[in-house]
């Protein structure tokens, strides 16, 4: 990206509340998102995952609670794409204009000049399909646009809701390296996300929210339980014995592994070794996501069907007040690019 890029800034998230009539959409939520962090958002469908990104873009009206970035709220920040990159829907562009004409629109309304444009294009890989029609794309093209879109300011904030739907298993592998680029040049990233191995192999955070509230948050290495090391071999009791005159500690792991206190895999290959015993497995141990999200959201989460607006409103409650038209760089209105 730019040789300028501002680091990224904090969002941070306080007793944040929402109420559609006597349904709470989400509650007491608090939570922070840290620069230079890929910080994945889930939850099952209702949890009020898009609910809570609406309001963090000041698109939905809080009951209580704030959402700030980078201390303030979105509407008060002057020139918000320059912080603010969103991306909430892979559908809101208007069908017959082409891709490079959508951000060709938004580029003038505020300010950035067109050569911008054609190095996003290039930059997300759209560039043969630029001059097509946006109702032509596939999902992944779609996809694609949004995010070109979402980074036309050069933002430090990125909030990306369900980027990986559409993208093909390249697309996918492109676009996790991608988002850990910007990480490393200090961005905030923030993606909410269904797929669950995808997250594991890409975030560095995780924030699981369940019911509209907050069940479990923390680094990848914290959910794993701490760090500790693998190994398989044919005698694991004599294999711990071998470790503690070592000074490490283990425990019994899943299917006859043994899982050592210790990161240091030499280690444990140099007692296995000097016990002579065979090793047929030896690696890092990691969280299980998708074991750990089940855990905590299987069986208790509010069936609400599928997708944003069912998360967002209940069929028995008011809709809340459509976002006014502006030019608030891409978050609302028309040509409010992304959302």
């Amino acid at each position: 990206m730019s040789a300028t890029t501002e680091p990224g800034a904090r969002i941070e998230l306080r007793n944040l509340t929402k109420r559609f009539g006597s349904f709470v959409a989400v509650d007491d939520l608090t939570f922070d998102v840290d620069p230079g962090r890929i910080t994945g958002f889930l939850g099952p469908n209702g949890a009020g995952k898009t609910t809570t990104l609406r309001m963090l873009l000041d698109l939905v009206r809080p009951t209580s609670g704030t959402a700030l970035i980078d201390g303030a709220h979105y509407t008060s920040i002057s020139r918000p794409l320059t912080v603010v990159g969103a991306a909430l829907e892979a559908t809101n562009f208007h069908p017959g204009r082409s891709g490079r004409d959508h951000l060709r629109v938004l580029a003038a309304t505020n300010g950035i000049p067109t050569t911008r444009v054609d190095e996003l294009l290039e930059l997300t890989g759209i560039p043969a399909a630029a001059r097509k029609r946006a109702g032509e794309y596939s999902m992944g093209m779609r996809q694609r646009l949004g995010l070109a879109a979402a980074l036309l300011g050069d933002p430090r904030v990125l909030i990306l809701d369900e980027p990986s739907n559409g993208l093909d298993p390249e697309g996918i592998r492109w676009l996790r390296g991608f988002l850990r680029h910007l990480s490393g040049e200090g961005k905030t990233i923030l993606v909410s996300s269904h797929l669950l191995q995808e997250v594991q192999q890409t975030v560095d955070e995780v924030v699981i929210i369940n019911n509209g509230r907050l069940v479990k948050s923390g680094s990848m290495a914290e959910l794993s339980g701490g760090a500790a090391t693998v190994v398989r071999t044919s005698d694991p009791d004599r294999l711990a014995g071998a470790l503690l005159l070592a000074d490490v500690t283990s425990e019994p792991g899943p299917d006859g592994a043994l899982v050592a206190a210790t990161t240091d895999l030499r280690l444990v290959g140099d007692v296995a070794l000097r016990a002579g015993l065979p090793v047929w497995e030896l690696k890092a141990k990691q969280a299980d996501l998708e074991e750990l999200f089940f855990s905590l959201t299987e069986g208790t989460n509010r069936n609400l069907g599928d997708g944003p607006a069912a998360e967002a409103v209940p069929t028995d409650a008011p809709a809340p007040p459509a976002a006014a038209p502006t030019e608030r760089d891409a978050v609302s209105g028309e040509e409010g690019a992304n959302l």
